[in-house]
C-alpha cells in the first residue's frame, strides 16, 4: 500500500507539496539496502490493507525481492528485513457521503 515509517509518509506528503520539488527521494522512501562486493541486504518499511495476512504479504514481498535484485545485479540477497509500520484502514466518510439536514 504505501512505503516508509509515519515520519518519512509524513515528509514525503509535505515535499510534494513544495513549489519547484525535482526530488527523487519518494522513489527510495521506506528503502535501505547495504551492498557489498558480492552479497546485499534489504530493509523495506511497508504499510498493508487491512484485512491482508501480514505474513503471506511479507513473504512475498521477501521473494520478489530477492528474485529481482539477484536477477538485476548479480548479487546474492543474504537478507530481506520487510517491516510493517502500519495497517492502512479505508476510512468511512469514503463508504457513505455525509448528510446534511
Amino acid at each position: 500500500h504505501d512505503m516508509g515509517s509515519g515520519g518519512a509518509r509524513a515528509m514525503g506528503v509535505i515535499r510534494e507539496r513544495l513549489p519547484g520539488n525535482t526530488s527523487t527521494s519518494a522513489a527510495s522512501q521506506g528503502v535501505a539496502v547495504e551492498v557489498g562486493e558480492r552479497q546485499a541486504a534489504v530493509d523495506l518499511d511497508v504499510v498493508v490493507d487491512y484485512g491482508v495476512p501480514i505474513v503471506d504479504v511479507s513473504e512475498s514481498i521477501r521473494s520478489n525481492v530477492t528474485r529481482n535484485v539477484e536477477r538485476m545485479t548479480g548479487l546474492e540477497v543474504t537478507e530481506v528485513n520487510v517491516y510493517v509500520d502500519d495497517v492502512h484502514v479505508p476510512s468511512d466518510d469514503q463508504s457513505e457521503p455525509e448528510r446534511v439536514q
